[in-house]
């Protein structure tokens, strides 16, 4: 009786510690239910000012409210992006580090730089939040009222324009890019790595003749009159400036938009990924927030899952093909 007292208890010890391993999975998910339990990061590869920086606030507030943890903000910028890119790619896969991103680092980079220090394609997509398209806006002091009346200049003054350029690979410098290939002109390139903020500031005070800049950014100073705006990025006009050409109505083909994400690190648990979408989603159906992405010239996307997964494959097959088509390369 007592081996086999022994033994019936060796095994109810076995089977416990069994037990043990293989809930060890389902009780990490449980655990992680209770997301979040302290302060969230997230971090914005560009300096502060402009779109990237604006929506994680805007929605921060928001999902602080929510969830009665801090949402703060981190500015790491540098090389088109990849350097607050590549901090997120390497944190800890808990949910507790973000990155709002504009597209840059996601689907275009990858073609522009020899060597990016993590995958784009490994990030876990949170959301895909809202489109701005950017808008060519030159000084009043430059002589050109339309695109073919800038076309025109340009040719006769070749690199006697100058435009600013937010580091290598954002859609301003994408933009331009492209019409400077489009359009066989030449215009010179002034680089501004602190940002799109201090670019359309230099751009207000005639330091450079134009900049592409997000509508968010810049339909104040076109309202304004401090810059005269010549074209817009999307396929068709748009309401906000409904006698603003798109480019595509001079140059067919031509589509430069910007767009707005949130990734966590490759590896972050699916529950979390999905509890964060899900409160991304709320937020932006909320009055307050859609009025001031309206404000802020930003179109909200609501996308599933499938259909947000897709979009970046097809954005990243359409930039690749456009910035091969442009001789588009990094420093």
């Amino acid at each position: 009786m007592p081996i086999r007292r022994s033994g019936s208890l060796r095994l109810a010890l076995a089977t416990m510690v069994l037990a043990m391993v293989l809930l060890a999975p389902f009780s990490a998910v449980v655990a992680q239910i209770d997301y979040p339990i302290r302060p969230i990061r997230i971090v914005v590869p560009s300096g502060p000012g402009s779109a990237p920086d604006l929506i994680p606030r805007l929605l921060g507030e928001a999902l602080t409210a929510r969830w009665g943890q801090p949402v703060v903000i981190e500015h790491r910028p540098g090389a088109g992006g990849n350097l607050g890119a590549e901090f997120v790619f390497k944190a800890p896969p808990d949910g507790y580090t973000l990155l709002s991103t504009w597209s840059s680092p996601l689907v275009i980079n990858q073609n522009l730089y020899a060597k990016i220090n993590f995958d784009a394609a490994a990030f876990a997509v949170i959301a895909v939040i809202a489109t701005s398209p950017n808008v060519l806006v030159v000084h009043p002091k430059v002589p050109a009222t339309s695109l073919a009346g800038l076309a025109a200049y340009a040719k006769a003054n070749p690199d006697k324009l100058t435009y600013a350029s937010v580091g290598i690979g954002g859609t301003p410098h994408l933009a331009m890019e492209m019409l400077k290939s489009v359009a066989g002109i030449e215009i010179r390139r002034i680089p501004y790595n602190r940002g799109l903020a201090p670019a359309i500031a230099d751009t207000l005070a005639g330091q450079v003749d134009m900049v592409f800049g997000n509508l968010a950014d810049v339909r104040t100073h076109i309202a304004n009159g401090a810059v005269k705006a010549l074209g817009v990025g999307s396929e068709r006009r748009i309401a906000e400036l409904p006698d603003v050409p798109a480019i595509a109505e001079r140059y067919p083909g031509y589509l430069n938009v910007a767009w707005y994400a949130f990734v966590a690190p490759p590896k972050t648990p699916d529950a979390i990924v999905r509890k964060l979408a899900d409160a991304i989603a709320e937020t932006l159906e909320r009055p307050d927030v859609a009025r001031r992405m309206r404000e802020l010239g930003l179109t909200t996307l609501k996308l599933s899952p499938a259909a947000t997964a897709a979009f970046i494959k097809d954005e990243a097959a359409r930039w690749g093909k456009a910035i091969r088509d442009a001789g588009i390369k990094a420093d």
